[in-house]
C-alpha cells in the first residue's frame, strides 16, 4: 500500500457489493451485536460515503469487518475486523513510520500506523481486543498489534496479542520488528 493513493469513493456497484457482504457477516454472526437491527446498520452505511470507503479497505485487505457494538451516546455504530487470523492484507508490518525509519536493512514494506491512518480505522486498543475475543476466537495462528502507550513506544517498543492455549496475550517487541504472521487489526464507528 506504500505511495499508492487510493480513491476515496466507491462505485454504485462496489457500494452494493460491500452492503451485501456485511449484511450475511451481520446475520451469520448474531452474537456479536445483540440488539442491533440490520436496517438500522445498513442506513447508517449509505449516509457515511467516507466509513462506507473505510469499511471497503478493511474488507479489501481481508478484515472481514463485522458491527460489534453502538455507542448510545455519540450514536455510533463499532465495527472491528473480525477474520479468524490477522488480516492476510496487513501482515509483515512494523510498528509505525519511526520505527520503519529506523531499520537500517531488511525494511518490511510498511507499518501499521500508517496503513491504519490511510484506511480510515484506527488500530485497536488492548481493551478492545479483548473485548473483540469474547466473540470468538481470533489470532490462535497470527498475532496482531494493538496501539502501544505512549511510555512503552517512547522506549522503543510496541506492543501486540495474540490468543493462544485459550488465553489472550499480550507481548511486545521492538517497534521495528515484523512477522509474517503478524498485521493489525482495525476499529471503525460510524
Amino acid at each position: 500500500m506504500k505511495g499508492v493513493e487510493r480513491k476515496k469513493e466507491l462505485s454504485p456497484e462496489q457500494g452494493e457489493e460491500l452492503l451485501k457482504a456485511l449484511k450475511a457477516r451481520f446475520e451469520k454472526n448474531l452474537n456479536r451485536h445483540k440488539g442491533l437491527e440490520w436496517t438500522k446498520v445498513k442506513a447508517k452505511l449509505e449516509a457515511s460515503a467516507e466509513q462506507l470507503w473505510s469499511l471497503t479497505e478493511m474488507e479489501r485487505t481481508g478484515g472481514e469487518p463485522d458491527v460489534v457494538g453502538f455507542d448510545k451516546k455519540t450514536g455510533e455504530y463499532i465495527f472491528y475486523d473480525c477474520s479468524a487470523e490477522s488480516p492476510k492484507g496487513r501482515r509483515s508490518l512494523c510498528y509505525d513510520r519511526q520505527a520503519l525509519e529506523s531499520r537500517k536493512e531488511h525494511k518490511p514494506k510498511d507499518n501499521a500506523m500508517d496503513i491504519a491512518a490511510a484506511m480510515g480505522v484506527e488500530l485497536l486498543t488492548e481493551e478492545q481486543y479483548r473485548e473483540l475475543q469474547k466473540f470468538g476466537k481470533f489470532d490462535t495462528k497470527t498475532s496482531s498489534w494493538v496501539k502501544t502507550p505512549a511510555e512503552i513506544r517512547e522506549l522503543g517498543g510496541a506492543i501486540f496479542c495474540d490468543r493462544r492455549y485459550d488465553h489472550v496475550f499480550v507481548y511486545h517487541n521492538g517497534a521495528e520488528s515484523y512477522y509474517a504472521a503478524r498485521g493489525f487489526r482495525g476499529a471503525l464507528r460510524i
